[in-house]
């Protein structure tokens, strides 16, 4: 007899949670259920146990509200790979991962991730020089990646120009999954040999400067779109002739003046590993001795000789 009466509670609590919902039952046999909300927004005001199934493009799992915050229990997503460190904001917690170094990035299961790729700046011209360009910036939120191993690129920064008549080196690019930032565009150098033929800045991920001679300037160098900004133009003046900044991420290379080198164009903040950052930022222009070079913009760019 009492085993008949338990099932049929069960039964009973079953049917009438089958066709209602958003609400609290209690069964003796079952215990509290807490019906979930299906919704890409988080339930406003929740209490302990209630439970959300957040149906966010890349996301598609259920959370319960811990008391503090909302907890994922289902298409648990988890990684490995790089420099892994953690935070809390707004009631959720992140795992980053910050690869330095090229290496591997190893997603355990489906899911989406933010990122941010930088790729590595542009190397200085040579004698009234350019600065060079930012390394490519590219960021984004909610990049859906299946269960793989993805390979890591991180790209090193041009070298400065080995003579008056070479520009800076490219950066190199960097790459994660279908994601390159484009190395920044060497800054321009003098000329050759007569002090008349300074070149361009070269493009890249941010353009590099132009160079400024005895006669005649040179512009800055093109930037990919949507990772950064161009370069400064140089210019012409003997020992007033300087170089324009480098591109940044945010900002333009600045113009040179005469005897006055322009400054880098400056980086964007991010705040993807939990504190505020300044990344890409171009390098400054190059200027005569006892002329004004060109300080580096805000985020890494170095400043002009």
């Amino acid at each position: 007899g009492s085993a008949s009466a338990a099932a049929s509670s069960a039964s009973a609590a079953a049917t009438t949670l089958a066709n209602k919902a958003d609400t609290t039952y209690v069964d003796s046999q079952i215990g509290a259920i807490n019906v979930s909300t299906v919704s890409t927004t988080a339930p406003s005001s929740p209490a302990q146990g209630d439970m959300w199934f957040d149906t966010t493009t890349g996301v598609k799992a259920m959370k319960v509200w811990s008391g503090s915050e909302w907890n994922q229990m289902s298409s648990k997503f988890s990684a490995s790979g790089g420099t892994e460190s953690t935070y809390s904001s707004g009631g959720t917690n992140y795992k980053v991962h910050t690869f330095t170094s090229s290496g591997t990035f190893t997603a355990e299961a489906s899911g989406s991730v933010d990122y941010l790729v930088v790729a590595g700046g542009g190397g200085g011209g040579s004698a009234h020089a350019g600065g060079g360009g930012a390394g490519g910036y590219r960021t984004s939120t909610a990049f859906t990646l299946s269960a793989a191993s993805y390979s890591i690129t991180v790209g090193g920064g041009g070298t400065g120009a080995a003579s008056n008549a070479t520009r800076g080196a490219n950066g190199a690019n960097s790459v994660f999954s279908t994601i390159t930032s484009t190395g920044g565009g060497g800054g321009g150098s003098r000329d050759d040999s007569n002090n008349a033929n300074p070149q361009d800045g070269a493009a890249g991920g941010s353009g590099g400067g132009g160079a400024g001679a005895d006669n005649g300037s040179k512009v800055g160098g093109a930037a990919t779109s949507g990772q950064g900004n161009v370069g400064g133009s140089g210019v012409s003046g003997g020992q007033e002739a300087t170089g324009g900044g480098g591109g940044g991420a945010a900002t333009a290379g600045a113009a040179a003046a005469s005897g006055v080198a322009g400054a880098g164009g400056a980086g964007n903040s991010s705040s993807i590993n939990g504190t505020a950052v300044t990344r890409a930022g171009g390098g400054g222009g190059g200027a005569y001795i006892g002329r004004t070079r060109g300080l580096g913009g805000s985020g890494g760019g170095g400043n002009g000789s």
